[in-house]
């Protein structure tokens, strides 16, 4: 099984996206097979991670895609590699709220049966470090600890006195780390600047996280640790398998020949990407092509059709209101996607793609798709959701039921149309997005691998 570590920390700010993704590109270029995932729901930085490893980002989100999926998507996104490294979320046992230790970086990592390494901000303390250390190691006994790495520190003074501390704790040190600024990534309303919004930079900044890893972690230590891992039973997630329909459901034997009559060829399904939509998780276009379809991704920045044949749509997350002027003076895309949504073809969006089928946002024409205006806010809007299908969509039946999750500073209105897309149970009750014709677009992010049969639904409506 694949050797595996979880990058930890005690809060959010630590430095685990600096040291996670360092510590893939170190070792992806040392020629190891690297594969890079990210506990919880975020896009952000498993785009970094990606330019890492050269392998897709992964996401592991217990709360959205429930336990018992955690080992078989890791295995999935594993495959093939020789190590794999799991970028915590927050705080090493922060969950989501209310519920326990669900969706927390220590519960995956018991999941995954991995140790972890918490990395540590020693930028104000010195011998305090080992307390620390001691209480997040002895926390839960069956989070595995593996040691520590430093980041932050200012000096050799410094670092003398932060070892000797954890020296005399037991606690192993692994890395240290000195402040850099060059390896800074920028952030602004929502957090990180994804990847694909600044390529260039992006990949100088990977580079330069590898070069301050190397110099500051012991990678043989690290990699040893992670091959300490035990052997996890569980069987790869599939895609193929995931979208099969249950065996009462299958309109032919497996194997038979198809009807007279019907088309063999794949529907196209164009899926939104580029720098103004870059909130997607590999598994979605996995499930699609699984399903049945041709996955075809375009630019609404630059492609000014669909692609030929598109015969269903997904529009993902991303940040359209930073590329408004751009999405708004591509007029021919902008009626393409009108007049496919007017023709009735499935369309699925999510938050960003809500924005994008709205009439305005921030006062500039949008696809005009939905009868309702967005624009920025000043509130943030995250969290996760329980959320149960109001009625019949091209995505779920009505009463289906699914979790997501909602992060953005902006606001629809109205934020409901005549048929609401969702109702929500978490954190308060509301219906939510828009269903209609084949349209369903909604604020919450979903991630299909919970109901793969969301995916063969949409995917069988794009069909003649």
């Amino acid at each position: 099984m694949t050797a595996r570590l979880v990058l930890a920390a005690p809060s959010s700010g630590s430095g685990k996206t600096t040291v996670a993704t360092g510590l893939m590109a170190a070792f992806a270029a040392s020629g190891l097979a690297v594969s890079g995932h990210k506990v919880g729901p975020d896009y952000i930085d498993p785009g970094y991670h990606a330019l890492a490893a050269g392998r897709p980002g992964r996401n592991l989100d217990a709360y959205m895609c429930g336990t018992e999926l955690i080992a078989p998507l890791f295995a999935h996104g594993a495959a093939g590699c020789d190590l794999a490294l799991v970028e915590g979320v927050m705080g090493l046992y922060d969950g989501a709220a209310g519920a326990g230790e669900l969706a927390s970086t220590a519960q995956v990592a018991k999941l995954l049966g991995a140790p972890v390494v918490l990395v540590v901000d020693a930028s104000s303390q010195s011998r305090s470090v080992a307390a620390l250390a001691h209480g997040f190691a002895s926390w839960d006994p069956g989070v595995r600890m593996g040691g520590v790495i430093l980041n932050r520190v200012a000096s050799d003074r410094h670092e003398a006195l932060l070892r000797d501390a954890l020296d005399e704790a037991g606690t192993p040190v692994l890395g240290v780390l000195r402040r850099a600024p060059q390896v800074n990534t920028p952030s602004r309303h929502l957090g990180l600047v994804p990847a694909a919004e600044r390529q260039v930079e992006a990949v100088d900044a990977v580079r330069a996280m590898a070069e301050q890893v190397r110099a500051g972690c012991d990678l043989p230590a690290l990699l040893a640790l992670a091959r300490s891992a035990p052997s996890l039973s569980a069987a790869a997630w599939d895609p193929v398998a995931a979208v099969a329909p249950p065996e009462g459901l299958r309109t032919r034997p497996e194997g038979a020949s198809r009807p007279q009559g019907v088309r063999a060829s794949r529907p196209v399904v164009a899926v939104a990407g580029g720098a103004a939509f870059t909130f997607s998780y590999a598994e979605h276009s996995e499930l699609l092509t699984a399903a049945g379809a041709d996955v075809v991704p375009f630019d609404p920045l630059r492609d000014e059709q669909l692609p030929e044949g598109t015969a269903g749509l997904v529009i993902g997350g991303g940040f359209p209101e930073m590329y408004g002027p751009e999405l708004s003076a591509n007029e021919p895309l902008r009626k393409a996607v009108a007049d496919l949504a007017a023709s009735g073809a499935p369309v699925a969006a999510e938050c960003a793609g809500l924005l994008y089928l709205s009439r305005e946002l921030d006062g500039r024409p949008m696809c005009g798709v939905l009868d309702a205006e967005a624009r920025m806010s000043q509130r943030l809007t995250l969290g996760y959701r329980e959320a149960v299908a109001v009625s019949d969509s091209v995505l779920a039946a009505a009463g289906t039921r699914l979790r997501g999750h909602e992060f953005h500073r902006t606001v629809l209105e109205p934020g409901a149309g005549p048929t609401p897309a969702w109702g929500l149970h978490r954190p308060e009750r509301r219906v939510e997005g828009y269903v209609q014709r084949g349209v369903h677009a909604s604020y919450v992010h979903t991630h299909w691998a919970q109901a793969p049969g969301l995916v063969r639904r949409f995917v069988e409506r794009c069909g003649p």
